[in-house]
């Protein structure tokens, strides 16, 4: 078991204050929008034995065991984030694993840079993802109903709008989503502008429901996509709940911090909301055009006292334990890799051998048998795969843990 040391992503949307305050640090004043932990190589984790990618390439099966090698190849399949919005990420979609691979072979076949601007496809993998609040978290997620999508957009009185608005009731409804998104995307984008700042005066002057999107017109101006949210699913998420994503479905994260777990892909297909290359032909081949319940997921509790985020995918299984202080230690060996996310008050974590290096000592960053880790807000620790480790709370309160592994 190894104590992770992460990566702070400074996107612009990023909070200032979130993640600082998570982790009990001062704010640096700048953006800090993502801490990642894994072995992804955009900034993988460091633990005592060097960077995490390396540590799982040099022996994949002794770090994630023979089954998720078998399963998705020798590399961590997952990705750990903490998630802190402070303005609104680009509407975005991302594909399936046949879209992905057909999209990177035409890629490579044009001789398109992996790092181009322009590219699409930068791997071959899908990347399903869940989201799961730490505090009150605003989101977009799948397509309204077109006669919900048509009452929103009315509703501003924009003369400019209301040819969306006949489209979405005259059609069926997923040639009504399709028709209206293409000709949002497509529309002149001088004229698209002045559709949206009247839409975003109205939005603000009228507030409740259309609050979100005066919002996002003031984070991004003019941009289509502000009239393209309106197609989707407002959510708010409480903490505990959570949401999953899967291929085709578009979405947006507003505002809030979370948990985020994701394949380990970097494919996305952006539809607005951005200054970033936006391919309408190819992202209108990969959007499921069908209206859809956002779906909050809620955790479901074992025997254990583990919560479980139950997801149709098994590249990642996300957990949930509350450890009172003095309760007895709960057992969380697997025969996959883990990762191990404190998010409030403190855990220990108690391993015995597993698979690591002959020889290993153990101290205060890995476990040798006799070793213990404190986890406390914000830390996190990278448990091989078979490794005996046991969880308990740490300090005078409960401390919550996340735990990431995989299904296989």
């Amino acid at each position: 078991m190894d104590r992770l040391v992460n990566t702070v992503r400074p996107y612009a949307w990023g909070s200032t204050t979130a993640i600082p305050e998570l982790l009990g640090t001062a704010p640096t004043g700048e953006p800090q929008a993502e801490l990642w932990m894994g072995a992804h190589p955009g900034a993988p984790s460091g633990t005592p034995r060097g960077p995490l990618d390396e540590v799982i390439g040099e022996a994949p099966e002794r770090e994630l065991g023979p089954a998720a090698v078998a399963a998705f190849g020798p590399r961590l399949p997952f990705l750990l984030k903490l998630l802190a919005a402070g303005a609104p990420l680009s509407l975005q979609v991302h594909p399936d694993r046949t879209q992905a691979a057909e999209g990177h072979a035409a890629e490579e076949a044009a001789g398109i840079p992996v790092d181009a601007p322009h590219r699409n496809y930068k791997d071959t993998n899908h990347k399903p993802e869940l989201v799961c609040a730490l505090t009150p978290f605003d989101g977009l997620c799948g397509f309204r109903p077109p006669a919900e999508a048509a009452e929103l957009l009315a509703g501003l009185d924009v003369d400019s709008l209301k040819p969306y608005v006949d489209l979405l009731h005259a059609q069926p409804e997923e040639s009504a989503l399709r028709e209206v998104l293409t000709a949002l995307l497509g529309a002149d984008r001088e004229e698209m502008a002045a559709t949206v700042h009247e839409a975003a005066a109205a939005a603000e002057r009228l507030g409740g429901p259309y609050a979100p999107y005066a919002s996002l017109a003031r984070h991004y101006p003019g941009d289509p996509g502000v009239i393209a949210a309106m197609l989707l699913n407002h959510v708010r998420l409480q903490p505990g709940e959570a949401l999953f994503l899967g291929a085709g479905v578009p979405h947006a994260y507003l505002d809030g911090l979370a948990v985020e777990i994701m394949a380990n892909s970097d494919n996305v297909l952006r539809c607005g909301l951005t200054p970033k290359h936006v391919d309408v032909p190819e992202l209108l081949r990969i959007v499921r055009f069908e209206a859809s319940d956002p779906g909050v997921l809620r955790p479901e509790a074992t025997p254990g006292g583990e919560e479980v985020y139950d997801t149709p995918v098994d590249e990642f299984r996300l957990s949930r334990l509350v450890l009172a202080p003095g309760a007895e230690a709960v057992d969380l060996t697997a025969a996959g890799p883990q990762i191990l996310l404190c998010t409030a008050g403190a855990v220990s974590a108690l391993g015995t051998p597993g698979p690591g290096p002959e020889g290993d000592a153990g101290g205060p960053d890995s476990t040798d048998g006799t070793g213990e880790l404190t986890l406390a807000a914000g830390e996190s620790a990278f448990v091989p795969a078979g490794e005996r480790v046991r969880v308990a709370g740490a300090g005078d309160g409960a401390g919550t843990l996340f735990r990431a592994t995989v299904v296989a």
